[in-house]
C-alpha cells in the first residue's frame, strides 16, 4: 500500500508518501516578505495553489496510490477552521475521486502528532495514551492523547502562541521571517543574561511578557545571541512548568513534543535535561509536514 499525504499549512506547502515502513516528503515555504510577520490567509491559500501541483507532479511521478490523507482543520474540535486548507483539500478531493480511492481527513494537529510517534519509533501509542505538547507558531498546547489520537487540551499558552515569540523577537533581532532556526543557532553561542521569569499559572503560560522582556534587553543593548538564548530557555522553561503540572495530575505517561517550535537545540536540551525520556521527532518531522496524515491514512486511523 502506497499512501499519499497532504498538508497545507499556513507557511509551507507538503505533501508525501508512506508504504508502511518508510517516508517520502516535499515541501516548500511560503514566500514572507522581509521584515513582515506572516501572510494573510488569501495570500496562503494563493500560494498553496501554485506549489502543490508542482509538488506533487514531482513526488507522484507515476506511483499507484490506494489512499489520500489531508488536513483539513487546525485542530479536531468544533470550529476549527483555517482557509489555507481548503487547497490541499480541494487537490486531495479531486485525486481520490478521479482514481476511486479512500479520502481520509484529519486535523493538522493530529498529523504534527502522528509524524512525531513515527519519527521516535514510538507508533504503539496510535493506540495508548500519552502527554503531548504541540508548539508552533499557531498553537502551544498540552494534550491529553487517547486511541486513535484523540486530543483533550490540558493547558498551553494564555496570549502569544511560543512560534509567534520566536518570530517576533528573531524579526526584532534582524533575522527574516520564520526566524526559529536563525534564532536557536544565534542562542547555542548565547549564555543568559540574566534569570529566567516565567508566568505560569497552574497549565497556563504568559509567554507575552517574555517578548516584553527581550524587547527591554534589546534596548539596553545585550548581546543578540544572550537574548535569544533567553527567548528559547524561557519558553522551555514554561513547557516545563506545564509538564510537571499535568504529569503530577495524570501520572507518568509518555510525553512527546511535536511542532516546529520543538526543532530548537536549545528547547530540547533543556527539556531532556529534566526528562530524558521524553520523545521529539526528528526536525524534519517536527516542522509542519504532510508524514503525518499519510502515515494515518495507511495505518487506516
Amino acid at each position: 500500500m502506497l499512501t499519499l499525504g497532504i498538508d497545507t499549512s499556513n507557511y509551507t506547502t507538503s505533501a508525501a508518501l508512506y508504504d508502511g515502513e518508510q517516508v517520502v516528503q516535499r515541501k516548500r515555504s511560503l514566500p514572507v516578505k522581509p521584515g513582515e510577520l506572516g501572510l494573510r490567509q488569501s495570500d496562503a491559500l494563493f500560494h498553496h495553489t501554485i506549489a502543490l501541483p508542482e509538488l506533487l507532479e514531482d513526488l507522484l511521478a507515476g506511483e499507484a496510490i490506494t489512499a489520500v490523507g489531508v488536513s483539513d482543520k487546525p485542530r479536531d474540535i468544533e470550529g476549527s477552521y483555517m482557509p489555507c486548507f481548503l487547497a490541499g483539500v480541494a487537490i486531495a478531493r479531486g485525486i481520490a475521486g478521479a482514481v476511486n480511492i479512500p479520502l481520509q481527513k484529519y486535523s493538522h494537529q493530529q498529523g504534527h502528532l502522528a509524524a512525531a510517534l513515527f519519527s521516535a519509533k514510538r507508533m504503539d501509542l496510535l493506540q495508548d495514551d500519552f502527554l503531548a505538547f504541540h508548539v508552533s507558531g499557531g498553537t502551544t498546547e498540552c494534550l491529553l492523547v487517547s486511541p486513535g489520537l484523540q486530543a483533550k487540551i490540558l493547558g498551553g499558552t494564555a496570549d502569544l502562541n511560543a512560534g509567534q515569540l520566536v518570530d517576533r523577537v528573531g524579526v526584532m533581532l534582524g533575522f527574516d521571517f520564520p526566524a526559529g532556526k536563525a534564532l536557536d543557532d544565534l542562542a547555542q553561542s548565547g549564555k543568559l543574561p540574566r534569570k529566567i521569569s516565567t508566568k505560569v499559572d497552574g497549565q497556563r503560560c504568559h509567554l507575552s511578557g517574555i517578548e516584553n522582556q527581550c524587547r527591554q534587553m534589546y534596548a539596553q543593548e545585550i548581546l543578540p545571541a544572550n537574548i535569544a538564548r533567553y527567548c528559547l530557555e524561557s519558553i522551555a522553561d514554561a513547557l516545563l512548568k506545564i509538564a510537571g503540572a499535568a504529569i503530577g495530575f495524570h501520572g507518568e505517561l509518555p510525553l512527546v513534543f511535536s511542532g516546529g517550535v520543538c526543532c530548537s537545540e536549545v528547547l530540547r536540551a533543556r527539556v531532556l535535561a529534566v526528562y530524558p525520556q521524553v520523545y521529539f521527532a526528528a526536525a524534519e518531522y517536527s516542522a509542519d509536514n504532510a508524514a503525518g496524515v499519510a502515515i494515518l491514512a495507511g495505518e487506516g486511523v
